[in-house]
């Protein structure tokens, strides 16, 4: 890592030379009439990534970047393309094939993260087992804990119901997935008719009742780390996004910028 940010110019955030090669045939096209692009998309990256990173508001945008407004505008404008989702989706199976597994993945992993969203307004819900006001954030994941899908809900969605859009999207997304593995709170008859019906096969991997403290269970424990993997992004210790939308196109920069990272510097 300390070789890596030695190539970046003002924070460990920024895209290096590889990273934007990597990048760069993704972005939209200028076009071919009207005014002239006058904006460097690689600066407005950058500033995406430091603000995910570090957790700012859009206002506290540092100087060495382009005024936030612009920032923002082109967020939206990456937002409505889809573009964070399609860098990180190429930057996955880029980074499966790196690690010598097929580019499309065969089995996930699923389960729920409850945070609390200060911000929000109106799209939040209280969840009772956690005691948190806030949204929930129903993952897949592959067996590496790479991101597949995210869904999210307000926080009194419970599990189960919340997994059924992820499998709807998974069977469009990731055709090649057929097997995933939950815990005790996914088994429930609807979902589990909903998988059999989508060609899924869910097996619950239910903690041990005789084991006392911490234990580490098989496949599951990939899930969690891709939570922690989430919260080293500032911005995403909390939902501050007023849009389902936006917060998710947040998580997906944030995965993508891990996943490009890794690619870009194997």
């Amino acid at each position: 890592m300390a070789r890596i940010e030695k190539k970046t110019r003002r924070y460990p955030s920024d895209l290096t030379d590889e990273e934007w090669c990597a990048i760069e045939p993704l972005l939209p096209k200028p076009d071919r009439r009207g005014r002239k692009r006058v904006v460097d998309l690689r600066e407005i990256l950058n500033a995406i990534r430091y603000m995910v990173r570090s957790g700012i508001e859009w206002r506290m945008m540092p100087i060495h970047f382009a005024p936030w407004q612009t920032v923002y505008w082109w967020f939206r404008r990456f937002v409505r393309l889809f573009l964070f989702r399609t860098i990180h989706d190429v930057a996955l199976m880029l980074d499966r094939e790196r690690a010598g597994r097929e580019a499309s993945p065969s089995a996930g992993v699923i389960d729920s993260q409850t945070v609390k969203a200060p911000a929000a307004r109106g799209a939040k819900g209280y969840d009772a087992a956690k005691k948190t006001v806030g949204r929930k954030r129903h993952i897949a994941v592959d067996t590496d804990g790479r991101l597949l899908m995210v869904n999210l809900t307000t926080a009194d969605i419970s599990d189960s119901a919340g997994a059924q859009p992820i499998l709807d999207a998974i069977r469009q997304r990731w055709p090649w997935v057929k097997h995933l593995f939950a815990d005790g709170a996914y088994d429930r008859r609807k979902l589990m008719d909903k998988a059999a019906y989508l060609d899924f096969v869910i097996e619950v991997i239910r903690r041990n009742d005789d084991q006392s403290g911490f234990e580490v269970l098989p496949r599951r424990w990939m899930v969690e780390r891709s939570f922690g993997w989430l919260t080293r992004y500032r911005r995403l210790v909390r939902d501050y996004e007023a849009r389902l939308d936006v917060s998710e196109a947040m998580i997906y920069a944030a995965m993508g910028s891990l996943l490009v990272r890794r690619t870009a510097h194997d």
